[in-house]
């Protein structure tokens, strides 16, 4: 995950570092990085790195996310969501692949299998 490949990343990467906030409707056809706040909904076409110091309270779709922050919404990961020790998730979670880390909390649902949802991630 989040490896530079010649047109991997058609959207180019985003970066909302810490001390940024972003209210309303995030949405990216690229990698996104987020280290600040944002609150509304977050849509990734690509990977999310979510970093330590990151607040999010939104629901959250992306093919593939890392997870080091704190995310208060829904989450929607069509391949792979990794959950760090560091990592607070309260809402549900859909992914295919899930790997969580000793010390990582969730509190919600979590389904996982062939199909998020019965459909693609970003449908």
């Amino acid at each position: 995950m989040f490896k530079r490949e010649a047109g991997a990343s058609p959207g180019g990467e985003t970066v909302i570092a810490q001390g940024v906030k972003v209210d309303g409707e995030f949405t990216s056809n690229g990698n996104v990085i987020i280290e600040g706040e944002v609150t509304g909904s977050v849509v990734v076409a690509g990977d999310l790195h979510v970093g330590p110091s990151a607040r999010i309270h939104a629901d959250v779709s992306a093919q593939n996310a890392m997870v080091a922050g704190e995310i208060g919404g829904n989450m929607r990961v069509a391949d792979r969501l990794e959950l760090v020790e560091s990592s607070r998730v309260m809402g549900d979670i859909e992914a295919q692949v899930l790997s969580v880390a000793a010390g990582a909390m969730i509190n919600g649902r979590v389904s996982m299998g062939e199909k998020v949802g019965g459909k693609k991630v970003n449908e």
